[in-house]
């Protein structure tokens, strides 16, 4: 379903600009970079914000889980004294190069007919298809990932390498002749933002044994060493770079309308004002069911003051 009048797309936000990847083809949109958003004067990140909201109707932050507590403070106060729902703060379980990677996705299928509302739950989505991980020299701090105790271990020793997958499935190995990790049972590029460590074993098996369609590399975003544990790592994303593969995907799901907010979505939770369906326990069946689902709240009830979480 897209909209009938033309319209100015969502604005897409990362927290970094290590985080604004290169456009993947060119209809992809440029990242708005909140840079030092905790750091900086509150008044003038809440200009930024508001010019933000003016001049494109809805923004989407792509924020990693990363960013120190001061930068997700500093968001949720901004959009409480705006007062809207039209910020959404989006944290995806994804180290820092699958961010970037969603958040160029998202920045992709924003210049397509799709609403904020629907482009905004895309990202929920998108998630499920990125495989995300890294070549480590040491897992000893690495708390993203379940990590034996010969694995940590082994991290003392010199030379060790350990080829780790965070998204979607974790797993974790001991580099070595036969180390493989399972990747995608469908076609994608491979990313890969070379650290402190060389990058053979990404290239030279990791993409062959995932018969990666392409291989591209950038430079290492700063919070990768934080979200890994270490400084010594080689980070590694494949995704699906295709607009009209990631499109088709987002349209194939079933939309429906926030009961809250009034906007269309994909999925049971809207990611603008954090509502989930009501869910009605009154014994009247499927059709308190279908009640539920069309039920949406007036505007006029003030949700503006109930209803200020960002969603995570």
């Amino acid at each position: 379903m897209g909209d009938r009048e033309p319209r100015v797309p969502t604005a897409i936000a990362v927290t970094s600009a290590d985080l604004a990847l290169p456009p993947q083809d060119e209809r992809t949109l440029p990242a708005a970079v909140l840079q030092d958003v905790d750091r900086r004067p509150l008044e003038h990140v809440l200009a930024e914000l508001q010019s933000l909201v003016d001049q494109h109707g809805h923004v989407i932050v792509v924020c990693s889980l990363a960013v120190p507590a001061s930068v997700e403070r500093r968001l949720h106060t901004v959009r409480a004294l705006l007062e809207t729902d039209r910020i959404a703060l989006f944290r995806p379980p994804l180290p820092p190069l699958g961010i970037a990677v969603l958040a160029r996705q998202l920045r992709q299928l924003a210049s397509c007919d799709l609403s904020p509302g629907v482009l905004a739950s895309a990202g929920r989505l998108l998630t499920h298809y990125i495989h995300a991980g890294a070549l480590l020299g040491s897992v000893a701090r690495l708390d993203h990932v379940p990590v034996g105790l010969k694995a940590h271990a082994r991290s003392w020793m010199p030379g060790s390498q350990f080829g780790v997958v965070a998204h979607p499935v974790p797993q974790l190995v001991r580099i070595g002749p036969e180390a493989a990790l399972t990747g995608p049972e469908f076609g994608t590029w491979l990313l890969v933002a070379k650290g402190q460590h060389p990058t053979d074993w990404v290239t030279g098996s990791l993409a062959p044994s995932w018969h990666v369609q392409g291989l591209r590399e950038t430079a290492l975003p700063a919070e990768s060493a934080t979200w890994w544990g270490t400084g010594r790592l080689t980070e590694f994303c494949a995704y699906l770079p295709d607009l009209s593969v990631l499109y088709q995907l987002v349209t194939s799901v079933r939309r429906s309308t926030c009961h809250w907010c009034g906007i269309d979505v994909i999925g049971d939770r809207c990611v603008f004002c954090s509502a989930t369906p009501p869910v009605y326990d009154d014994g009247a069946g499927g059709g308190d069911r279908d009640r539920a689902l069309g039920h949406r709240r007036d505007p006029a009830l003030g949700r503006r003051r109930e209803r200020r979480a960002l969603t995570g």
